[in-house]
């Protein structure tokens, strides 16, 4: 067990996740944030931690990485799809397809549940300080460096019931898809494009016409949001030394950017790595259960920017 503490850059997901680990095993951790606070990069606005994808439940493989499901989070179970005509579709499972949680510093956010776990666990978390190099030694969790795709919305009040709804059609989101979610009077709309940046303030436009028409809801009293995403088709997860984690690393879905529950995953990894002194068992864990998944949705990405509408 590594006497001095592991150094973390990055306060998001993955970090946290890491320095988690670190303590679990017995380690110590420093987490490094260069925002003011855990969670500033997000504004409030829900996303998706994905549960389609393996037999086990998200929040069951959370719990196996030592991370309780402290935070809010609401199964949605269906979700209705607009295809480039417009015509709906509708997706219903037994199970959860997702849990929906909301991000930012508020209380009950994922983050800020996240940063809670950390400072129980003995994890010291400065803010405020942007660290770029470790010397020594430890793991990079700073978030995206390349853009390879943005997202760009609203978040507001609605006295619309619950709901999902998503529209793929590259008049409202090239390449990508346009999303509304809606829990508990509250709403996230928003355009996530992999082409054409400059236009997003058009196609975000447009995605609020399209679902003020198709849904029934106003934007009214709405905040606007933005990020983007970096989707590595082999992601470099090692340098020496230096484990890269979540989007640092470019682990995220390249087929529509989900990647929380990939942050989560490489941090708890990484962390145990350090936490154990060997470093390539990173690497090695990370070529075991996260890499087919990579692999596998750029296969999907580039099936559906060659298939187009027609797909």
């Amino acid at each position: 067990m590594p006497e001095s503490a592991v150094a973390i850059a990055g306060g998001g997901l993955s970090g946290l996740a890491a320095a988690l680990a670190v303590a679990r095993r017995g380690g110590r951790a420093r987490v490094f944030e260069r925002r003011d606070e855990i969670g500033a990069r997000f504004h409030g606005d829900f996303q998706g931690l994905e549960n389609w994808s393996t037999e086990a439940d998200v929040l069951d493989e959370l719990a196996t990485l030592g991370i309780d499901a402290s935070f809010e989070h609401t199964p949605f179970r269906e979700c209705v799809f607009f295809d480039p005509e417009g015509r709906e579709h509708v997706c219903r499972a037994e199970r959860p397809l997702w849990y929906q949680v909301r991000r930012g510093t508020d209380a009950g956010t994922l983050d800020q549940a996240l940063k809670a776990q950390a400072l129980a666990a003995g994890v010291e978390v400065t803010c405020g300080t942007n660290v770029e190099h470790l010397p020594e030694g430890g793991i990079v969790a700073h978030g995206p460096r390349r853009v390879d795709a943005i997202a760009v919305g609203y978040v507001f009040p609605t006295e619309r019931s619950d709901g999902a709804f998503a529209a793929v059609s590259d008049e409202l989101a090239p390449e990508g898809y346009a999303y509304l979610l809606i829990c508990r009077g509250r709403a996230t709309l928003a355009t996530c494009i992999f082409r054409d940046f400059h236009n997003e303030k058009e196609y975000l436009a447009r995605t609020v016409r399209f679902f003020e028409r198709r849904v029934g809801i106003s934007v009214d009293e709405a905040r606007r949001f933005g990020g983007f995403g970096h989707m590595a088709v082999e992601p470099t997860v090692r340098h020496g030394k230096l484990l890269l984690v979540g989007e640092a690393a470019g682990l995220q879905d390249a087929l529509f950017g989900f990647g929380m529950r990939y942050a989560l995953l490489s941090g708890h990894l990484a962390g145990s790595a350090c936490a154990a002194g060997a470093f390539d068992g990173y690497e090695q864990a990370y070529r075991r259960r996260i890499r087919p998944s990579i692999r596998a949705s750029a296969v999907n990405r580039f099936i559906y920017r060659r298939a187009g509408h027609r797909g």
